[in-house]
């Protein structure tokens, strides 16, 4: 059916009037004028354009807002952390002084475990993939000199989340900042543990019973962070496709908008606190593709699935983070390009906020010189390009727009397949359809063969060189040398365990006990209320990250998941 465009151009046009617009020059770099928006002409009817649309509109298939990136640009928001607090907070501070304009937490494998750096399993690992956070003072250190009410922050951690939130709302207090004015986003998502990345604590339902209580509190105490980012990076990084990435991912969404609807919360006031993350491949076009795939199929089923009325419920907001998978450890200065034009990709699709990775990623953390470079490269596309001048550049593109609706028909037959293992729209849930798919396909590993059978094929190809790497299957002749690379000392470790043992001897034991042994009782009694509190009190009274989760999960018990092959 042929819509005419004249009435949506118009809408967009107040719309756009209406809204704030950067101070900025909008020329090409010849000094050309350039309009913010880009459509059908004037009089023309196209076939199916209400699928395309006007940017800010619904579906927001061409972005959230009127103005693109002429109103704000997306957010620089690094991922970094590294060894002890100390060092990362130096970081931190070299980010923001270099214009990041918001940190992202990168935490070590032990704290992502919910283990203690002096815990036997957390040996040679303590501060080598990210920071280690044992308690509140670790928090403390990590912030220091970093106003936590003015700064937003990301942490990318899901199994012990709300331990460690808790920890961030402790040193926001020490700081004086109102808790109620924190502005950030916490990971999570567990779905995607059980899907891809596999750092889970305890089994989903546990999980699930936190998660409810994060999205409860947050909706009532902190409005504006988000506490779910629901995350399809790891799925992708695992060996997704782009469509498994974006299905798997707004699959797991959609549970958790059954999981606030089971609780009694209304969904326009929970759902904007979600968001997402994805993932950045070196597949140019279909990234792009991807990303306004996504926004369009959220929008859909949260108004006409969910019911969600209100426009911010409807927006799928979202972090991109570039391919790790991508890099190579052969000819790494290829890195910087292909993270270029990974983001670029990502700035083409619409992303709210972005990470660069570092050349030298697939070797070790980040030095200085190369997190400088990564961050740069986003800077540069930023400030020299022109492609945030025009909101949704390649909309309309016969290209882009086919690809954007084969991902999204591909992503609804997934859709479908996950509703029908959960039992079909008819049977009874306990949360809801969608989730019981989800939990049905975690218990079966139908979502790990999917991706183990996607990375194969991959792999295949790479090895009859119908897919090509360069400086791996290609070009791999080179003269660069080896690169210099950070190296985490041991003594890390060692100087942490001493700092933690000298924190636990100086600490109000009794006080700890105490506050343990109320969330020990409060997670027995399933009608004791919002745990989110309780483990707040612990998180203050200096219990450690360890000592909160094995508290729990006295009760909620471990999970082992079923190998097959």
């Amino acid at each position: 059916m042929a819509q005419h465009t004249d009435d949506g151009r118009a809408r967009w046009q107040a719309r756009y009037d209406a809204s704030r617009v950067r101070d900025a020059d909008f020329t090409t770099l010849s000094g050309q004028e350039v309009d913010p928006v880009y459509g059908p002409p004037d009089g023309a009817q196209v076939p199916g354009f209400e699928r395309i649309g006007w940017p800010g509109e619904f579906p927001y298939t061409r972005g959230l807002y009127p103005t693109g990136y002429r109103g704000r640009t997306w957010t620089i928001r690094q991922f970094a952390g590294f060894g002890n607090a100390t060092q990362t907070n130096e970081r931190y501070k070299m980010i923001l002084a270099s214009g990041g304009g918001g940190l992202s937490v990168a935490f070590d494998m032990p704290t992502l475990m919910g283990h203690d750096s002096d815990d036997p399993q957390a040996l040679g690992e303590v501060g080598h993939c990210g920071v280690a956070i044992d308690s509140v003072a670790d928090m403390d250190i990590l912030f220091d000199g970093i106003p936590l009410g003015d700064v937003t922050t990301s942490m990318t951690i899901s199994g012990p989340a709300i331990p460690a939130f808790c920890m961030y709302l402790a040193a926001a207090e020490r700081q004086g900042v109102d808790t109620r004015t924190l502005n950030g986003t916490l990971q999570t998502d567990i779905f995607k543990e059980y899907i891809a990345q596999k750092e889970w604590l305890y089994p989903p339902e546990p999980h699930l019973r936190l998660i409810g209580d994060l999205m409860e509190y947050c909706a009532a105490e902190i409005p504006a962070f988000k506490p779910l980012s629901v995350s399809g990076y790891h799925i992708r990084e695992a060996g997704a496709t782009a469509a498994q990435e974006l299905a798997f991912t707004l699959a797991d969404g959609f549970g958790y908008v059954e999981l606030g609807l089971s609780r009694g919360l209304d969904i326009d006031t929970f759902a904007p606190g979600l968001s997402f993350f994805f993932d950045a491949h070196i597949d140019f076009f279909e990234e792009i593709a991807k990303f306004r795939a996504a926004r369009r199929i959220w929008a859909r089923w949260m108004r006409d699935r969910y019911g969600a009325t209100g426009e911010k419920a409807q927006w799928l907001r979202f972090h991109t983070q570039t391919a790790g998978v991508s890099l190579t450890a052969q000819q790494p200065y290829n890195n910087v390009v292909r993270t270029a034009l990974e983001a670029l990709s990502a700035v083409l699709g619409g992303t709210n906020s972005l990470h660069t990775n570092a050349l030298d990623e697939t070797l070790a953390l980040p030095t200085e010189q190369s997190a400088e470079i990564a961050l740069r490269t986003q800077q540069v596309i930023m400030e020299e390009t022109g492609v945030v001048n025009v909101a949704d550049p390649l909309g309309g593109s016969w290209y882009v727009e086919a690809l954007t609706d084969r991902i999204e028909a591909e992503a609804e037959r997934i859709f479908e397949r996950i509703l029908h293992m959960g039992g079909g729209e008819d049977a009874e849930h306990a949360i809801g359809p969608m989730t019981s798919g989800i939990l049905t396909g975690i218990e079966n590993g139908w979502f790990s063969s999917e991706i183990a059978e996607s990375a194969f094929q991959y792999q295949q190809a790479l090895e009859k060189n119908e897919k090509r790497i360069v400086g791996v299957n290609c070009h791999t002749s080179t003269v660069s040398g080896e690169l210099e690379i950070l190296r985490i000392s041991h003594e890390i470790e060692r100087e942490q365990k001493r700092v933690l043992a000298e924190r636990r001897a100086e600490r109000d034991q009794a006080a700890v006990d105490a506050a343990l042994a109320r969330l020990l009782a409060s997670v027995k009694d399933p009608d004791s209320g919002n745990l989110i509190p309780v483990i707040l009190d612990a998180a203050r009274a200096e219990a450690t990250l360890g000592e909160i989760c094995r508290t729990m999960g006295e009760e909620f018990g471990t999970y082992t998941e079923d190998p097959r092959f």
